[in-house]
This record gives C-alpha cells, sequence and structure tokens, in this order.
C-alpha cells in the first residue's frame, strides 16, 4: 500500500468514528509545522516561543464526514492534474506533433507512480531520411542511451541520435542473390554445416543435429537438390559456416560471409505457408539469427515475429497430446523450437525496445526436459539445463522491457519494480547448475554457450538498473546543487548505480579476455552489442565518485577491440564503435571544460562542472568532429586499465604476450576479477532487496521524481 492509498483509508476511518481516532487537535501553528502538540491551551511548545497569545485551534466542528466517492473524486482530480502538467512539460522531441484526446485515468491505482519514471508521454522518433518515415527509438536500446548520455554530457537537449547506416541493405541482399548460387560439394557442405551446428547449434536449439546431417547426406545421395524447403534451410546453415570460417565473401565481395546463401534462402522464403512445417521455422529462425551478422535488426524481428505467428498457428505454445504424437524426439523439438522462437522475442525486443509479441499467460507448453536413452538425446539436443536458463532469463527479460521500458500504468513506484526484478535475477543466478557457472580454471572463460548465457545475464543487470545511474550523475550536476556529494543520495539509488557498474566491468573484462584469447567471433553481433553497452556505463562510472577514473581506460580498450572488429568487417561493430567514439570525444571535452576536480568522499570527483557545453558544439556530421584518423588509438591494454586490472583480485599475470606493452601489467583471467553474482554480493544490495514494498514506496523522498517523474524529460534530455 502506498502512502496515499494509506492516507486515503485514515482519513475514511477519521470521516466515520471521530472520537475514536483523536482525543484533541493540533493547534494551527503545531499543525503548520507538523510537530506535536500538548493540546493544552497554549500549548507548550507556544509558551516556549513566545506565541502564546498566539495559539489557536482548530473548532472541533469544522471536523465533518465527507464521504468515499468525494475522497476518490479529489485523488482523480489531482491525478489528472499531475498528469496534464508534465503532458505539458514533456515534448523535448521537436519533430513528435501533439497526441490528440486527453490523458488517460486509471480508475484503480493511486496517484504514486501510475507514470513511467524513464520515459515520457510521447515516443522518440528521428527522422534521418526525408524520404522515408521517422524511425521509432525505443528507450531500452543501447544507442538511444548512448544519445542520452551524449545529451547530459555536451548540454545540448537537441543533440541528434546518430542513425544506424553500418547494415546490407535490400539492394545488396538482391545483389548478392541474383549470382550464380550453387550447392556446394558434399566435402564442403559437411564442413560447413558442422561448422554452424558448433558455432550457433550449442547456444540456441535451432535443428535437430544428427538429423540434419543425415539430412544433409539424404539430398546429396539422391540428387533432390530442387526441394524449396531443404534449399533454404540448409543454405541458412552454409551462410553460419562461412561466417564462422571465413575473412570475406570472394565472389561478391560482401563485407560479411555467407550473404550470397542467406539472401538466396531469405528469396525462397518469401512465400509463406498456409499450413507451416517444422523445418519452414527451423528456417525462420537461422535466417532472424543471421540477420543479426548483417545488422538488419527489424528484419531479424519480423522474421522471428512471423515464426511466432505461424507457432501459434499449429498451437506450439500447447502441449500436444501424446496419441497424436508419439516419437519423443519430434515431440521435444517441437518444444525446444517454441522456445527459441520465445528467446528470440524476447532478446530480440531487448535491444529495440519493443514489447514481447505474445504474454507468458498464453504459453501452456512444458519446460525442455531430456530424452531417453542418454545416447539418443546427446545426438539430437544440447544441454537442457542451459536452455532452460536462458528461457528464465529471456522471461526476466522481457519483464525488464515491459515493467521499467513501457508506457504502462504500474500502481508499483519504480524502485519497487527495480528490486521484483533484480530479486528475480539474483534467484537465476543462485539456482544456476554448477556446469553453468563460469570456470577461472578455464583460459577460454569456459565454453563458449556458458559464457555467452552470462553475459546476456549482465546486460540484462545493466539494463534493469542503468537509468538509476544516469539520474544518480545527472543529481551531482545539478546546476542549483553545487556542493551536491554521493552522500546526499539515497542509498537504493547508490546501491542500484554500484550494481550497474559491476555488471559492465564483468561483461567487458569477459569479452575482453576472450579476445585477448583469438576466441572472439568477428562477424557477431551479441559481443560487440555488449561491449558497447558496458562501455557506456564505464564512461559514466569514470565520472562518478563511486566509480574509478581507472574505468575510462576500459572504455578505451573497449573502443580499440570494436575498431579492430570494424576493420575485419564487423558491421554492427562499425556502428557501435562510431557511436561509442562520439561519446568518448563528448567526454573528453567536457572534462577540459571543467575547473579542477573536488576532493568527494575522500577521492577526486568530476561532480561539479563549470557549465554545459554550447548546444552548436557537436553534430554527427560537422567539422568540429574529428576524423577517426585522428582520435587517439589505445593500446590493447591501456596503462588506466592495466591499473584497475591490478588493484582486482582474480587477475593474474601474462608473460610474452607481443599484444601486451611491458611493464607490470596484468591480464585478466576467466572471470577477470568480477564474478556473474557480485553484483548482488554487496551488504547494501542484500539490504535493498530485504526492503519492503512499503518501505520502498514511502522512505525515500530524495529520489522523487524516480517515482512520479520521467527521468529523461525532467532533466530536459
Amino acid at each position: 500500500m502506498n502512502r496515499k492509498r494509506l492516507s486515503r483509508s485514515i482519513s475514511i476511518e477519521q470521516a466515520r468514528e471521530p472520537s475514536k481516532r483523536r482525543k484533541f487537535v493540533a493547534c494551527q501553528r503545531c499543525h503548520a509545522h507538523k510537530i506535536k502538540c500538548s493540546g493544552d491551551q497554549p500549548c507548550s511548545k507556544c509558551q516556549q516561543v513566545g506565541c502564546a497569545d498566539e495559539c489557536q485551534y482548530t473548532p472541533r466542528d469544522r471536523q465533518i464526514k465527507v464521504s468515499e466517492s468525494y475522497l476518490d473524486f479529489l485523488l482523480l482530480e489531482n491525478r489528472r492534474l499531475k498528469e496534464q502538467s508534465a503532458s505539458s512539460a514533456n515534448p523535448t522531441e521537436v519533430d513528435v506533433g501533439p497526441e490528440s484526446g486527453p490523458p488517460a485515468i486509471a480508475p484503480d491505482e493511486s496517484s504514486t507512480s501510475v507514470r513511467n519514471p524513464l520515459i515520457g508521454d510521447r515516443a522518440w522518433f528521428h527522422r534521418y531520411d526525408p524520404s522515408a518515415p521517422p524511425l521509432f527509438v525505443g528507450e531500452a536500446a543501447c544507442t538511444a542511451f548512448a544519445t542520452r548520455f551524449r545529451r547530459f554530457l555536451t548540454g545540448n537537449n537537441g543533440l541528434p541520435h546518430i542513425p544506424r547506416t553500418q547494415y546490407v541493405k535490400e539492394e545488396h541482399i538482391a545483389a548478392a542473390n541474383a549470382t550464380d548460387i550453387q550447392w556446394p560439394s558434399l566435402q564442403q557442405a559437411r564442413l560447413l554445416v558442422k561448422i554452424a551446428l558448433r558455432q550457433v547449434g550449442y547456444l540456441y536449439h535451432l535443428v535437430l543435429r544428427k538429423s540434419t546431417l543425415e539430412k544433409l547426406e539424404e539430398i546429396y545421395r539422391t540428387g533432390d537438390f530442387d526441394c524449396t524447403i531443404n534449399q533454404c534451410k540448409f543454405f541458412a546453415l552454409f551462410a553460419f559456416g562461412e561466417a564462422y570460417s571465413m575473412r570475406a565473401e570472394p565472389s561478391t565481395g560482401s563485407r560479411v560471409p555467407g550473404t550470397s546463401y542467406f539472401a538466396r534462402a531469405l528469396s525462397l522464403g518469401q512465400v509463406l505457408p498456409e499450413r507451416t512445417s517444422i523445418t519452414h521455422l527451423e528456417t525462420l529462425l537461422l535466417l532472424s539469427l543471421f540477420s543479426y551478422y548483417l545488422n538488419r535488426r527489424h528484419s531479424a524481428l519480423v522474421l522471428i515475429g512471423t515464426a511466432l505467428r505461424l507457432g501459434l498457428s499449429i498451437g506450439l505454445n500447447h502441449n500436444i497430446p501424446e496419441s497424436q504424437l508419439i516419437d519423443p524426439v519430434v515431440r521435444q523439438h517441437r518444444i525446444r523450437i517454441w522456445w527459441t522462437i520465445y528467446i528470440f522475442d524476447r532478446m530480440w525486443g531487448s535491444k529495440m525496445g519493443h514489447p514481447s509479441q505474445i504474454l507468458d499467460d498464453d504459453i501452456h507448453l512444458d519446460m525442455p526436459s531430456n530424452v531417453s536413452p542418454r545416447q539418443l538425446h546427446d545426438e539430437q539436443f544440447s544441454d537442457t539445463e542451459y536452455l532452460t536458463a536462458n528461457i528464465n532469463l529471456a522471461r526476466i527479460v522481457g519483464e525488464t522491457i515491459a515493467k521499467l521500458y513501457s508506457r504502462r500504468k504500474y500502481s508499483e513506484t519504480f524502485l519497487q519494480r527495480v528490486q521484483k526484478l533484480l530479486k528475480a535475477l539474483k534467484n537465476w543466478v543462485e539456482t544456476l547448475p554448477e556446469h553453468l557457472r563460469l570456470n577461472n580454471d578455464d583460459p577460454e572463460i569456459s565454453r563458449k554457450h556458458i559464457s555467452s548465457l552470462h553475459l546476456s545475464f549482465s546486460q540484462c543487470v545493466i539494463l534493469t538498473t542503468r537509468p538509476t545511474l544516469l539520474h544518480l550523475l545527472m543529481k551531482l550536476n545539478e546546476p542549483d546543487s553545487p556542493n551536491a556529494s554521493h552522500e546526499s543520495i539515497s542509498q537504493p539509488v547508490l546501491t542500484l548505480s554500484e550494481a550497474c557498474i559491476h555488471a559492465a566491468r564483468h561483461s567487458h573484462t569477459l569479452i575482453l579476455t576472450k579476445w585477448i584469447n583469438g576466441s572472439l567471433p568477428v562477424f557477431g553481433y551479441f559481443h560487440a552489442h555488449y561491449l558497447f553497452s558496458s562501455g557506456l556505463v564505464l564512461a559514466m562510472s569514470s565520472l562518478l565518485p563511486i566509480g574509478s577514473p581507472s574505468d575510462l581506460g576500459a572504455l578505451e580498450s573497449g573502443l580499440e577491440v570494436l575498431r579492430s572488429m570494424s576493420e575485419n568487417g564487423n558491421l554492427a561493430a562499425s556502428e557501435f564503435y562510431k557511436n561509442l567514439e562520439q561519446v568518448k570525444y563528448c567526454l573528453d571535452l567536457r572534462k577540459s571544460r571543467e575547473p579542477k576536480p573536488n576532493l568527494v568522499g575522500g577521492r577526486p570527483s568530476t561532480a561539479s562542472v563549470s557549465g554545459p557545453v554550447a548546444p552548436s558544439t557537436l553534430h554527427p556530421t560537422t567539422s568540429a568532429m574529428p576524423p577517426a584518423t585522428t582520435v587517439p588509438v589505445p593500446s590493447i591494454i591501456t596503462a588506466a586499465e592495466a591499473d584497475l586490472i591490478s588493484n582486482n583480485p582474480g587477475y593474474s599475470r601474462t608473460q610474452g604476450n607481443p599484444n601486451m606493452p611491458p611493464g607490470n601489467l596484468t591480464v585478466p583471467t576467466a572471470a577477470g576479477g568480477f564474478t556473474t553474482a557480485m553484483a548482488f554480493l554487496e551488504p547494501t544490495m542484500q539490504d535493498f532487496l530485504a526492503q519492503s514494498d512499503f518501505d520502498l514506496g514511502l522512505l525515500h523522498p530524495v529520489d522523487t521524481f524516480m517515482n512520479d517523474e520521467s527521468l529523461y524529460t525532467s532533466h530536459g534530455l
């Protein structure tokens, strides 16, 4: 129960039974100062301050009975005025037209935190092509968060969003499909399919491993190369095989190997079947995942949405009677294909801030299970517990987008919603099977699918907590609070901010170690995305008293890795490198205009600033931005990052690495000095998770806008 609902119930009881509630009323002065009144005439407080002659009491006959409906009317009117006031102050995107109609009023919710604390009433659109409709910018997207952060750094609230331009366009896909694309030789086809099964088949359940290889042999044995369904599926697998085994596509010169196979599979799958098959759904999953390798996020979302709708048409979200499907392998394959669609739907939506396309309440399907005998299971399926952990994490990700980044109305406060999400994440990591935890003794940071699972977890923690981190940065840099320090911020905000920094450091060191070991995928999307996301948080950490200046060195190392991936042809890395380079430039420009930092909490702090940067300072297309060749390129491990590494346990010395500069530098071990659960090990985090909903709703007035206002629009961002 929140404060207003509690006060309403008390007022009703007072109106119904006033004689039982109070023996006297406070004098007007004590009531105005909200202090305890003795009830005397004059009261003891008024006698102490010498205003006994002015001590007056409100006559008892002023207390009247009021109906509950009248109190409800007052609360609704108060809520309506609040929403109207916030709505008029909200529009920060000048290209968005006014909304029609009066503001909606939720009938049975209190006025505390019915408004989403992260975003305003209006969606954010960006127009970069006059001939095309404006693009929706989801607040959950890391690039949108980067734009918010750059606006804060520059003080320019009109700083434009950096559009995504590094992706394979439709005309390039059409040109790739126009070439003569034939089935490869049997030997090459075997290698390509086995590479695909090894690289992505252990991450997600996409096909039956043994059955797929047997079908490939059958196609070449019988010469049945004209079946459209089989051609779509295997060409999509060939695309993954080339992406993980080649540096460039020799036939078309495409930056991403496998584009030709992808283009042909996509063209053959354009006609949607009236009655779909499991093979067609497998192909849609493969094409959706490969679209990320081409940095075509919207296409990936459309393809997985198509797979989800076709899956609903055959009831994949329900258990099928065993009498209608006896084969246990086919039954389990059907179950796992649905859950992979579910994972992609949640994960893909979280990258762009789009809602889930199906509610959890509409899914009535068993979780994945093992097939007997064990040998049969291992031939066809991957680890069941790994897939289950991935499903549970995707469910939390979907709830995070719905509860923190949507415009839905909630009766819970922002901190209450964050607490429930973090409790779910804490339970997820604590119940993780032992064989799915990171192995510190493994130089390759466990196996690929395990490290990817932990990177997804850290990204979910970042997604949940980084709005609070930006709020903390803004509070410490408010112009009307020149002496602001972290002591003036409530403990929950500090706790959530620290958790965000821990998660970012963990992701960064995990990816950096994989890159140093040579195990980072060249053309994959997600490692580049996680490196960009962690780099944004580390940039913010370098400005905060609870962070570390050494995090700036980690940011520079992340830039170097993204630059290297971009030069090798990774389109997503090209986009994120350009975006993070702009953030670094804004950060350097801001620091160059700051006065000498003050000491806050015993360490240097950059909380105090001299003022915002001129609005016309930055624009992605102006000459004020330095070219890429003039940006200083750091070493693989900078001196600042070496300090960060050496000051954290879990790092070991490495000698003889040609990529490492000389000196007392260290390389992160498997876990990089940070554990997956580190964000939940701090006593302050444990205290935050243990607080009741009532406490979180009422006890932190210093951060009241986190409950009632928009995080970005209340700061003019």
